[in-house]
């Protein structure tokens, strides 16, 4: 999702060696004393995205720049092209065209954050077909979508930064005045929800799917947002959860960007130093760090318990004891009229 960012702002930072930290006695609770980080695959340009599908026993994941979707069975030490172009199949005037965020949409089905064709797209596993759910707002073509979740309510929200363009903000193809946070609902109709970030990333909900939560991957402002979400997705009492700015600071690789949510409320988040495990109260339990930035994290596993990060070249794995919040299916019968 930042690979630019990254690329000139951390290049200098000497990356840490892999570990995990516990910054409080309640980590030991969702990772065991002694758990190690497990390299699964390796040799990729920037991975993104994991999601597992259960129904298969199986991973997949993006790597945008090569507009590549990889599917992984563990195990197996070797990923292999699930869908090539993952998204769009014009490249010019992109620095990233492919697949960005995946979620899974019901039995045999992913949500696809479609950089290069601009959109959220509704993916059939089985024939590989894919159908654009939306890519226009106000008659506008929207940015180049990144990361998407699924509201209780069967919305689907999602950010739009121009990370997928060449030239970014200053893309020739740029039509949007802002990078915003979108909601589709189930009867398609596109709002805008946040407006103001400048580059907004990852984005989640409380297991009660009233809390939402978006990263902003700008280095002059490294923050995790929290909103209260009430009915038809109204936000309210908008607050700063995590501020990463000191660490950014200190030239650790890697910005806020993908995050997931277990079946506490714990958020696992990435950010400067790796991912980084907080309570829903925002109380900073540990830290899951490699040899380079983490841009996604998905639990997943034959039990649920494995948690699943794609680390810029590579994609790593570590036990845990929790699962993920239970995953929601989308409302797609208004959205595909």
């Amino acid at each position: 999702m930042l690979r630019l960012i990254l690329s000139l702002v951390l290049a200098a930072a000497a990356p840490p060696a892999p570990a995990v930290h516990a910054e409080a006695p309640a980590f030991s609770k969702l990772v065991a004393a002694g758990a190690k980080i497990q390299l699964l695959t390796d040799g990729f340009t920037w991975t993104e995205g994991p999601v597992w599908i259960p129904q298969g026993h199986y991973l997949l994941f993006s790597d945008p720049p090569k507009n590549r979707m990889y599917r992984l069975a563990p195990g197996n030490g070797s990923a292999s092209v699930f869908m090539e172009p993952s998204g769009g199949t014009e490249t010019r005037g992109f620095r990233e065209a492919g697949s960005n965020g995946l979620k899974r949409a019901g039995i045999d089905r992913l949500l696809v954050a479609d950089q290069g064709n601009r959109g959220i797209a509704l993916l059939d596993l089985g024939s590989k077909q894919k159908r654009l759910l939306v890519q226009r707002y106000q008659g506008k073509r929207l940015n180049s979508p990144n990361d998407v979740a699924v509201a209780p309510d069967g919305a689907i929200w999602f950010t739009d930064p121009p990370y997928g363009l060449e030239g970014v903000d200053d893309s020739p193809k740029k039509e949007q005045a802002a990078n915003r946070v979108y909601r589709l609902a189930p009867d398609g109709k596109l709002t805008a929800a946040v407006s103001d970030l400048r580059y907004p990333n990852g984005i989640a909900f409380s297991p009660d799917g009233r809390t939402l939560y978006v990263s902003n991957s700008d280095p002059k402002n490294a923050i995790i947002l929290a909103f209260d979400v009430g009915r038809a997705g109204a936000l309210s009492r908008r607050r700063v959860f995590a501020d990463m700015n000191a660490l950014a600071a200190k030239g650790l690789t890697g910005l806020p960007d993908g995050m997931s949510v277990d079946e506490h409320g714990n958020v696992w988040a990435s950010g400067p130093g790796g991912i980084h495990v907080f309570t829903p109260a925002a109380r900073e339990l540990g830290l899951i760090s490699t040899d380079a930035a983490i841009s996604n994290c998905a639990f997943g596993g034959a039990d649920g318990r494995t948690l699943f990060m794609t680390s810029t070249h590579q994609l790593v794995a570590l036990r845990t004891n929790v699962r993920g919040a239970p995953v929601r299916v989308p409302k797609l019968a208004g959205m595909l009229k």
